[in-house]
């Protein structure tokens, strides 16, 4: 057992923050209250000191892409020998001695959703993971979390053989594949398990199943206004869910974006207009879509940023107009309900994993230091 004591409490879910104990038993948050006695419990008084739910960052690459120190060389990122690759699985490629894992969690952050990069039109399934452990088996929050699908400039010029040249090109990629797809489950839906029935079997077709069925959203990577609206075109043609990353045109069109009720995760900010369709990133997209009434959480793309400066990408976020308390909802309880593991992780409340963050002090200010972060009831800094 674990004993938080007289900490001031940011649970995620209420706006004002309250002074309060917290005592964890068997990974979980058991009770939150004032003047908990618990025996045999292992202390930490936290008084005078801030408490928050760990940090989530619903999309990177961690332990696919750009290992610390190694880079390009160990580039788990994207497979470049098929543009569409939906039987693959970040599971499979996770590398949990990737040191920028240490990195995250000393500054708070205690679950990422990570999976394939965006060269591929789709390039498989993104899985949730605590970013402490040395086996992903036992890392894994949820093993799959989202189909990952991309639009724009990655797979019209990144990809190694040209096939998709156009973002028509890419467009009619995908809705091939989707067809056929929903082709596919209508012919093993009907078989009804009989094996005699069943349609000749497509590991990439087969793959999908969970998507076309609405179990699984895709993950659709788009920059510019265009892009977001073709995979808003997609969803709605296919009846599939949809959640949009990077929206970096976003607020643009954050009026026609309310509309949807589309999850959205806005990022990465933290670095230069790389290519075309970042030419109008800004600081001020997150404000001007919660402002329009969207649901949003704020990613780094780590490591395009570092998975510790996801508190700071919020910050700047804030100093753009983005409301405080909505900045840690943004990579807290939004971040869980953006990747669909909002019952387990994002807030500070009974019967929720214990991902805990105690700092001196606004993670939202550079010279706050984080004290403690204790994953799955366990400290581990």
């Amino acid at each position: 057992m674990l004993l938080i004591k007289g900490g001031k409490i940011h649970n995620a879910i209420d706006r004002e923050s309250f002074i309060a104990d917290i005592l964890v038993k068997n990974g979980k948050i058991e009770t939150i209250g004032t003047d908990i006695v618990a025996e045999d419990a292992t202390v930490i008084d936290a008084s005078g000191k801030e408490i928050y739910p760990g940090f989530i960052d619903a999309h990177c690459h961690i332990g696919l892409s750009g290992l610390y120190g190694v880079g390009k060389d160990a580039n788990e990122v994207n497979e470049r020998n098929d543009i569409t690759s939906p039987h693959l699985r970040a599971i499979d490629a996770i590398d949990p001695t990737d040191r920028c894992f240490e990195f995250a969690r000393e500054a708070g952050v205690t679950c990422v959703c990570t999976g394939p990069g965006s060269l591929n039109v789709l390039g498989g399934t993104f899985a949730a993971i605590k970013t402490v452990g040395k086996r992903v088996d036992s890392m894994a929050v949820k093993t799959e979390t989202a189909m990952k699908c991309a639009f724009g400039e990655n797979p019209k010029n990144g990809y190694l053989t040209k096939t998709a040249t156009t973002r028509m090109t890419t467009t009619a990629i995908l809705r091939d594949i989707l067809t056929r797809a929903k082709r596919y489950q209508v012919q093993y839906d009907a078989a009804e398990g009989d094996t005699s029935k069943l349609p000749a079997f497509d590991i990439k077709l087969h793959s999908l199943l969970p998507v076309m069925r609405g179990d699984m959203p895709l993950k659709a990577h788009a920059h510019q206004a265009n892009d977001i609206f073709t995979a808003l075109r997609i969803a709605e043609e296919f009846g599939l869910k949809l959640t949009l990353e990077h929206v970096t045109e976003g607020h643009l069109i954050a009026d026609e974006l309310a509309k949807t009720g589309v999850y959205m995760a806005v990022g990465p900010s933290m670095m230069g207009a790389s290519k075309y369709e970042l030419r109008n990133k800004s600081w001020t997209t997150p404000a001007a879509l919660v402002d329009a009434g969207c649901h949003v959480c704020i990613i780094t793309d780590s490591p395009v940023t570092g998975q510790q400066y996801l508190p700071i990408c919020a910050a700047f976020a804030i100093r753009a107009g983005l409301d405080p308390f909505y900045a840690l909802k943004a990579i807290t309880i939004n971040a869980a309900e953006h990747i669909g593991i909002a019952d387990r992780v994002g807030s500070i409340e009974k019967g929720k994993d214990a991902d805990i963050v105690i700092t001196n002090g606004s993670p939202f200010e550079i010279a706050t230091l984080v004290e403690h972060v204790i994953i799955d009831g366990q400290i581990v800094k």
